[in-house]
């Protein structure tokens, strides 16, 4: 179904529905993720669409709280696409199984997409831009950074819960047909891993200052390791500290661990 109108009712609907798609990890569990969350966003629509029947409302609060586990963005984007399918489902138009297949379907590519969009790519970028002012103390650093990281998926969300109740199924046709969402999932990850790499680059620092003297002669260690690779000791740094995660080391233990490193750096001269 597809729609080129939104009547009163229905854009209040769609606020209501953004509004309740920020409750993403509102009672988030193992067992069902984002399903709670996914269940209010829906319950502007459903109200409207059942009205006074109960059993119709039951079996779609039910059905909409089955597992469910996507990036916070595009949960409005499905949303939006289911809310537009509810009406047919409660015409007898679509079977209700068509919903969870649709929600089935959808919840992982847009999770891979959209993580890799932002999580990868904008917020690196973000953050690399950011950075570079806070460390000059320029309090805009974290303001802009918010406005900018938060700002953007507020944005990017009602775009997108409007686009999915306004195409419905049509929209996923044809991005699906046209292989759009293959191409664009895998070109935000190839440009958030560029920018990773050029992040870490730039704003990781392993300011060595040690000079090994022997007799009259000194040598310092860190052009050493610079004539091998400029930078080694800054990517070293990083991969370990992604070795560490992966072995279930929590961020504030290496934060910690990297602090108590450079103070004792400091006192014995290597920094």
């Amino acid at each position: 179904m597809a729609k080129n109108n939104l009547t009163t009712k229905e854009m209040s609907i769609l606020k209501r529905m953004y509004l309740w798609s920020h409750t993403t990890f509102v009672n988030f569990n193992m067992t069902k993720m984002e399903a709670n969350a996914f269940t209010m966003t829906m319950a502007p629509v459903i109200e409207e669409v059942y009205g006074d029947n109960i059993e119709g409302k039951k079996a779609a609060y039910v059905r909409h709280n089955a597992f469910f586990n996507t990036h916070t963005v595009p949960l409005a984007f499905i949303a939006g696409l289911c809310g537009a399918m509810e009406k047919d489902v409660a015409d007898g138009k679509v079977p209700s199984q068509t919903v969870d297949a649709i929600k089935a379907s959808l919840m992982g590519p847009t999770a891979g997409m959209f993580d890799s969009l932002f999580f990868n790519c904008l917020r690196v970028i973000i953050a690399g831009i950011c950075i570079g002012l806070a460390e000059t103390g320029n309090i805009l650093g974290p303001i802009l950074f918010f406005v900018l990281y938060a700002g953007s998926q507020e944005i990017v969300r009602w775009l997108l819960l409007k686009t999915g109740y306004t195409l419905g199924t049509s929209f996923i046709d044809a991005i699906f047909n046209s292989g759009l969402m293959t191409i664009a999932t895998r070109s935000a990850s190839i440009l958030g891993l560029m920018m990773v790499g050029a992040m870490t680059a730039t704003t990781v620092k392993f300011p060595m200052n040690w000079t090994i003297t022997v007799g009259k002669a000194s040598v310092e260690i860190l052009p050493l390791f610079e004539a091998i690779y400029p930078g080694i000791l800054c990517v070293g740094l990083t991969l370990l500290m992604m070795v560490l995660i992966k072995k279930g080391r929590k961020p504030i233990q290496l934060i910690l661990g990297l602090f108590a490193f450079g103070m004792l750096g400091a006192l014995v001269g290597i920094f």
